[in-house]
C-alpha cells in the first residue's frame, strides 16, 4: 500500500512538474503577445529535437535534406520578426522526422528506419501561427502551446505582468521517464561518444564494405551500361540524380527510362541535348534540367516531354532577366546553385528574376556597366539583409531596396573579389590533391557530401595520402561527416578522421 501511494505521488509530482512548466510557457509567450525569436526556438523544442541534423549522422541524404529545410525554416522566420515585414512568399519545406515516442506506439512501418518524411507548405505570416503549422504538420506535441493559442484569440487587453521567464526549457530526466518520451541530449551525447580511428574502422567494417561492393558489381556494370546507351541513342548531355539513391534504385530508374524509349521512341526525341535528372517531382529545375519524378508513371513523363517546348521558351525568357539584370548591375552575373532538398523549378525562378528585375527597374541604379564584371549574386526570398558567402558570392534578398544594394555591392565589391579568387585556388587544389589520392590509394573514385568545405577536403586527401592505409584500396570513398558502410559497399569517411 506504501508503495503504491508513494507511486501515486511520484505520478502526480510528474504532472504537475510538467503542467507548471508549459503554464510558465504560455504565460511568457502570451506577455509578449507576437512571438520572439527566442520563444519560437523555444516552443519548437520538440520539433528541433525530432529533425536536428546531428541525429541523422548514419543517414547522409536525410541529414542534408534537414539542414538544407532548418535553414530555410530559419529564413522565413527571420522574415516574419521584421520590423515592418509585410506578407512573405509561401515556401515548401521538407523534413525527415525523429521518431521521438515511446517504441511501443510507433507506427509498424517507422520501426526500421525510426524517422518519416513530411512535407508541407508555409503561408502563414506570423511567428505564432507558423509555429502551429510546423508542429501539427510533423504530428509533434502542442499542449504547451494550447494556452498560448487560446489567450492570444480571446484576449484583447494586455495580460497582467507574471513571474520572468528567464530561463529557456530544459526539462528534468524524470519527465522522460514518467512520459516515455526519448530523451534527446543523452541520445546526442551516446551518438558523438566514442568516436573510432580511421585504421580502426576500417578494420572493423572492411570485410562488410567487401562483401556489399562485390554484390553490387553486376548492378553497377548495367547501370554504367544503361546510362551510356540512353546519352548515345537520344544525344543526352547527361544523366543525374537529385538524392543519393543505391545502385539499384537507379539501375530501375534508367530501365524504366529504357522501356519507355522502346514502347514509345519518338516521346524522347525532345530530350535532344538536355541534362536528365531524376528527381521527386517531373518538371525543369532552375538550371534548365528535365526532371523525371520517381513515383510518375511513364503517361507523366511522355506529358512532360510533350511540353518541353514550353519550357525551353521560359528557359530563354529566364536567361534574358539575367542578362538584363546583369546590365543593371555592373557585369554582376546571376547565378543559381542546386541543393540537396527541394529542387526550385524553372518557373519558380522566372518569379525571382522578374520581381527582382522590376524592383531594380523602379529605381535605376548609378553603376558603370563592367564595375562589377566577374562577380556573381544569388537571389532568395526568404532572405531579409543582402550578406557575402565566404565563397565569394553575393546572397541578395528578392526585395532589397536598388539604393542600399548598390552601396552593399560597392563597398564588399573588392572583398567579393579576393574570395572569388581564394576560391578558384581552392578548387584547383581540391582537384590536385585529389586526383593524387585516387592514384595513390588506388580507389575506384572519391567524392565528397556537399556540406564538406573545399578546405576541409584538401586537409583530408592529404592526411589520407600520408597515411595510405592499404584497406582503402579498390573502395569508392566519400568524404562526409561520419562513418558508414553504404548499401553498396561506398564507404564515409569524416573529413576529420582520427589518426
Amino acid at each position: 500500500m506504501r508503495q503504491a501511494a508513494s507511486a501515486m505521488s511520484v505520478n502526480f509530482l510528474l504532472r504537475y512538474t510538467v503542467r507548471v512548466e508549459r503554464k510558465n510557457l504560455a504565460t511568457h509567450l502570451v506577455q509578449q503577445r507576437a512571438l520572439s525569436g527566442a520563444d519560437a526556438v523555444n516552443a519548437l523544442r520538440p520539433f528541433y529535437f525530432a529533425v536536428h541534423p546531428d541525429f541523422f549522422w548514419q543517414y547522409p541524404r536525410e541529414r542534408e535534406v534537414n539542414e538544407n529545410s532548418l535553414k530555410r525554416l530559419n529564413g522565413y522566420l527571420d522574415n516574419l520578426q521584421r520590423p515592418g515585414s509585410q506578407s512573405v512568399q509561401p515556401m515548401k519545406l521538407t523534413f525527415y522526422v525523429r521518431d521521438t515516442k515511446d517504441s511501443s506506439d510507433v507506427q509498424p512501418d517507422l520501426l526500421t528506419s525510426g524517422f518519416r518524411s513530411v512535407s508541407f507548405t508555409l503561408h502563414t505570416n506570423d511567428v505564432l501561427s507558423t509555429v502551429m503549422n510546423v508542429l501539427k504538420s510533423c504530428s509533434l506535441p502542442m499542449e504547451h502551446m494550447r494556452g498560448l493559442k487560446a489567450s492570444t484569440e480571446t484576449s484583447k487587453n494586455p495580460p497582467e505582468a507574471g513571474m520572468p521567464f528567464s530561463r529557456p526549457i530544459k526539462w528534468n530526466k524524470s519527465y522522460y521517464t514518467f512520459t516515455g518520451f526519448r530523451d534527446p541530449e543523452q541520445e546526442l551525447q551516446q551518438a558523438m561518444r566514442g568516436e573510432p580511428t580511421l585504421s580502426l574502422w576500417l578494420r572493423n567494417n572492411e570485410p562488410e564494405a567487401t562483401k556489399k561492393h562485390s554484390a553490387s558489381l553486376p548492378r553497377r556494370d548495367e547501370l554504367n551500361r544503361l546510362k551510356k546507351e540512353l546519352c548515345h541513342k537520344f544525344h543526352l548531355a547527361d544523366i543525374r540524380w537529385q538524392r543519393s539513391w543505391g545502385v539499384a534504385h537507379r539501375c530501375c530508374q534508367l530501365q524504366s527510362l529504357s522501356r519507355l524509349s522502346q514502347q514509345n521512341p519518338e516521346a524522347l526525341i525532345n530530350l535532344q541535348g538536355h541534362t536528365i535528372v531524376f528527381a521527386d517531382q517531373s518538371g525543369m529545375n532552375a538550371s534548365g534540367h528535365v526532371m523525371l519524378g520517381t513515383m510518375d508513371v511513364h503517361h507523366q513523363w511522355t506529358k512532360l516531354f510533350e511540353q518541353l517546348s514550353s519550357y525551353r521558351s521560359l528557359q530563354q525568357q529566364t536567361d534574358w532577366l539575367k542578362e538584363r539584370i546583369s546590365l543593371l548591375l555592373g557585369g554582376t552575373q546571376v547565378i543559381h546553385v542546386e541543393r540537396l532538398g527541394p529542387v526550385q523549378p524553372i518557373a519558380e525562378h522566372y518569379s525571382t528574376l522578374s520581381t527582382f528585375h522590376k524592383r531594380l527597374m523602379s529605381r535605376r541604379l548609378h553603376l558603370h556597366p563592367r564595375s562589377l564584371q566577374g562577380l556573381t549574386i544569388l537571389l532568395e526570398n526568404d532572405r531579409s539583409n543582402p550578406c557575402l558567402h565566404e565563397m565569394g558570392h553575393f546572397i541578395i534578398p528578392t526585395n532589397c531596396d536598388p539604393p542600399k544594394l548598390q552601396v552593399f555591392l560597392q563597398t564588399h565589391a573588392p572583398e567579393a573579389r579576393q574570395r572569388t579568387q581564394s576560391k578558384k585556388q581552392l578548387q584547383a587544389e581540391e582537384e590536385a590533391v585529389v586526383k593524387l589520392c585516387l592514384q595513390n590509394l588506388s580507389l575506384r573514385s572519391l567524392s565528397k557530401e556537399a556540406s564538406v568545405s573545399s578546405s576541409q577536403m584538401i586537409l583530408c586527401c592529404k592526411r589520407l595520402v600520408e597515411q595510405r592505409n592499404p584497406l582503402m584500396q579498390g573502395f569508392h570513398i566519400c568524404v562526409s561527416h561520419f562513418y558508414s558502410v553504404m548499401q553498396d559497399g561506398d564507404l564515409c569517411v569524416p573529413w576529420d578522421w582520427k589518426s
